[in-house]
């Protein structure tokens, strides 16, 4: 059925490639993936879509300077590097429906302002088509706590668990710092969003965490493992317990992948990637396996600096996060 489909809070994507029609026999994602242009979002029939694609160009409210606003663009950008198939898996992501709905509106120096509308985005996501999965391109992870707030709204009876790729806890005081990339985590413990027992974080390595976090975190029921922990088990097999051990708990698991879990030889252009992080490999199969879970029902990427990046090779990475985590929830699609 068609419905009315305003959106207020967003603009049209700031980059798109036309799209052919019909589409080759071995399209490129950038021929594959829809915009959502005026007309489309006046009245749409959303039957038949998979998930939404929704930017966030958001970085004023990074603790450090990034230009992670940058990155919805230049995704769109990098998609045209890209096939739909994934010869791995043997996968074609051609048999979903993908829509690039815009970016969220932002205010030059409102930040709250900013995480307002990132709210209404994803009620307004949730309200219109809830059976799409959102897939979120920040931003800093600040957005995240905004998104979460924002299905939470939209779903109050739901109990929504965390499965956080991060290379940080998340977990800086508020007081301190407000609702930065720092504190998103935080943010929505003492928010009441989620519990602190129904997030578990993966990637944690090094000198990049005080003490005091891992306090709030052991205090808060925060379930975490080191990626040398997760290393000597496989990453492949902490991934696949964690979303076990949430299954028994949530209804709702919402994945967050910030960039700089990745090693900072292999993503130099998330802002805080450091030495010692996850290789490429290890994350992309992460999400594949985060995206082939049911309980999975929403994932942003963020804290992608194109700015700081070598031959774009955190923005092809970030790409190649994206589509694995698709092509996971192709092969849930089939099970």
């Amino acid at each position: 059925m068609k419905t009315r489909y305003p959106y207020p809070m967003l603009n049209p994507p700031a980059f798109r490639w036309q799209r052919p029609d019909p589409l080759p026999a071995d399209p490129k994602v950038h021929e594959w993936i829809e915009s959502l242009d005026e007309e489309k979002a006046k009245e749409m029939d959303w039957t038949g879509v998979d998930a939404t694609l929704l930017g966030v160009p958001l970085s004023r409210s990074s603790i450090s300077a990034s230009g992670a606003s940058e990155n919805p663009d230049a995704l769109r950008r990098a998609w045209k590097s890209f096939t739909t198939y994934n010869l791995e898996e043997e996968v074609d992501l051609t048999s979903l429906r993908v829509i690039d709905l815009g970016d969220v509106k932002q205010h030059v120096t409102d930040i709250p302002a900013c995480h307002r509308n990132i709210t209404e985005a994803m009620v307004a996501m949730r309200s219109h088509h809830p059976h799409t999965l959102p897939l979120v391109m920040g931003g800093d992870h600040s957005i995240t706590a905004m998104l979460v707030k924002g299905w939470k709204q939209a779903h109050p009876d739901e109990r929504i668990g965390i499965l956080q790729l991060d290379t940080h806890f998340d977990l800086r005081s508020l007081e301190d710092f407000g609702p930065t990339n720092g504190t998103p985590i935080r943010n929505l413990i003492e928010s009441g969003i989620i519990r602190g027992e129904d997030v578990c974080n993966i990637g944690l390595h090094g000198f990049f965490n005080a003490r005091s976090l891992k306090e709030y975190a052991d205090q808060t029921g925060v379930h975490y493992v080191t990626l040398k922990k997760a290393r000597k088990r496989g990453v492949d097999v902490v991934i696949r317990e964690a979303l076990s051990r949430l299954k028994q708990q949530v209804d709702t698991i919402y994945l967050t992948v910030d960039m700089d879990v990745l090693d900072i030889g292999l993503g130099p252009g998330a802002p805080a990637a450091t030495p010692g992080g996850m290789r490429t490999d290890e994350l992309f199969e992460a999400v594949r396996i985060a995206g082939t879970h049911p309980q999975v029902k929403a994932m942003d990427l963020v804290c992608l600096d194109p700015l700081r990046d070598v031959r774009e090779a955190t923005v092809k990475a970030g790409v190649h996060v994206m589509l694995s985590f698709l092509t996971g929830l192709v092969q849930r699609k089939t099970a």
